[in-house]
């Protein structure tokens, strides 16, 4: 036994020992970071095309530098704060909200960020006022300088997203009368609305699933991908699914009516959403007795679903077109798995002077689709069978990662839902890492990099991870308690 001991002493003398991080060190941490990252998108982030740089330019070079500095900074920061959550005194949900308005806060009054899709969303508000039908035509119809601020990508594409989104953007662009720096600062207080509903949902939710509440805000509050997309870049799908949380929070409680309304409000927002139908109607089927009952909860979720649609489409008065509209075609140079597949398999049949090259890519996208349907049936129907709420987070990270068009925070619709109900291991695990691989890839301004931008962006990086180096090493940073590394896991089996 002393010769164990001894030996046990010995291997921690002679291996690194992972140290805590206090709470408040990782939340001064983040604030670096995110302020770093907002003084860098001041310069290199979504700029109005009045306001943007010549790409050459040393402040987008500096910008640039300043952007990665503060992503790694922000990432490090959520990746030790994550750790405190698993530790002896773990920081409780409080902590977290105020270190998430924290970090959160120095990106509200700068341009967007990651991405040029809240000018599409303040045009097609402006074509809705206009009266203009956003499922038939391009923000280009609109014309003027609105339109000039959208992507080249999408000036001649239909939107596909549902009546509630298309309010929200018409009430926006009225009230800033279509003036973009007005305008996307109107959809980014929308998008916090969204956020707020989403931190307030994720606890409920985690302690019905036997989560651990502060897990869950760790993974799916402050994850960066929220924190660039949904507050940085102030898109819909913060509206999407904060409605969503609430949907669910509602019906795994005494609700279950009101979920499915709520439910069918995010999916009129954007369409992946209605995945969640199936858990509100399942957790509804399981709160009766009796098979006539089950079946009756089961329609009564579909009648009040279509009667939602209903009453959302008249009121707003934009129409169904976006059911037709969910077959907008990705961009071609979409990073996604099957199109990734299809422009490689195109390449290859091309090089051989097959006249097949043309249906690759539409191919895939069928067999990505095909795949999407069997790995949400797997989730669903395959023993053991999941809890409905992680069955659904399953479900839409699948239609995210095997859809034909992917972007970092599409990762956020199935990753919201499996903060609350995953269990601890391996899928958890995989979220944690892909976020903070998605989250360094994309630039931000949206648009793809050349090799100059990357240098700058590596060298930014570099700088952080010198400085994350030397804060490590400063006295008092850290408490000196070895942690577990990812946080999560149930704390009890329950049937949400």
């Amino acid at each position: 036994m002393r010769s164990r001991e001894a030996g046990r002493v010995l291997v921690r003398r002679l291996l690194p020992q992972r140290v805590a991080v206090a709470p408040g060190h990782c939340r001064l941490l983040g604030l670096a970071g995110s302020v770093a990252l907002a003084a860098g998108g001041a310069t290199a982030g979504a700029l109005p095309v009045g306001d943007a740089l010549t790409p050459d330019s040393g402040s987008e070079a500096l910008g640039l530098i300043s952007t990665y500095f503060g992503l790694v900074l922000l990432i490090a920061a959520w990746w030790l704060l994550g750790r405190e959550v698993r530790g002896p005194k773990p920081p409780g949900p409080r902590s977290l909200l105020i270190t998430l308005a924290t970090w959160a806060a120095p990106l509200l009054p700068g341009p967007p960020l990651f991405s040029r899709d809240v000018y599409s969303y303040l045009a097609q508000g402006a074509m809705v006022h206009a009266r203009i039908d956003v499922y038939t035509h391009g923000p280009i119809r609109l014309g003027g300088p609105l339109a000039d601020e959208v992507a080249p990508v999408w000036q001649h594409t239909p939107t596909p997203y549902g009546p509630v989104s298309l309010a929200f953007e018409s009430a926006i662009a009225h009230a800033s009368r279509a003036e973009p720096s007005l305008g996307v600062i109107g959809l980014r207080l929308i998008a916090l609305l969204g956020v707020a509903l989403m931190v307030l949902a994720l606890p409920v939710l985690a302690r019905r699933c036997g989560t651990d509440p502060s897990a869950a805000l760790w993974l799916g509050g402050l994850n960066p991908l929220l924190l660039l997309h949904l507050v940085g870049g102030a898109h819909n799908d913060a509206v999407m699914l904060g409605l969503l949380g609430a949907g669910l929070v509602a019906a795994t409680g005494r609700w279950p009516a009101c979920g499915a309304v709520l439910v069918t409000l995010a999916a009129l927002v954007k369409a992946p959403a209605a995945l969640g139908l199936l858990a509100v109607a399942t957790l509804w089927a399981r709160r009766v007795e009796g098979s006539g009952r089950r079946v009756g909860a089961v329609a009564a979720t579909a009648a009040l679903s279509l009667a939602t649609t209903g009453v959302a489409t008249a009121v707003t008065g934009t129409g169904y077109g976006w059911i037709s509209a969910l077959t907008t075609p990705a961009s071609p140079d979409n990073w996604a798995l099957t199109s990734t597949l299809g422009r490689v398999t195109g390449a290859l049949l091309e090089a051989v002077g097959s006249g097949l090259a043309p249906l690759a890519a539409p191919a895939w996208h069928g067999l990505g689709l095909l795949a999407t349907a069997v790995a949400i049936g797997a989730a669903w129907l395959c023993p053991p069978r999941p809890r409905p709420v992680y069955a659904l987070g399953l479900s839409l990270i699948a239609v995210a990662v095997l859809g034909p068009a992917i972007r970092p925070w599409y990762v956020l619709w199935g990753l919201f839902v499996i903060a609350a109900a995953g269990p601890g291991g391996t899928v958890r695990k995989a979220v944690v890492a892909g976020s903070g691989v998605l989250a360094l890839a994309v630039l931000p301004n949206g648009f793809a990099p050349d090799s100059r931008q990357l240098t700058y962006a590596v060298c930014g990086g570099a700088l952080a991870v010198c400085a994350l180096w030397c804060v490590r090493h400063a006295p008092g940073f850290a408490t000196g308690d070895a942690l577990p590394a990812v946080p999560g896991g149930h704390r009890s089996e329950r049937s949400a």
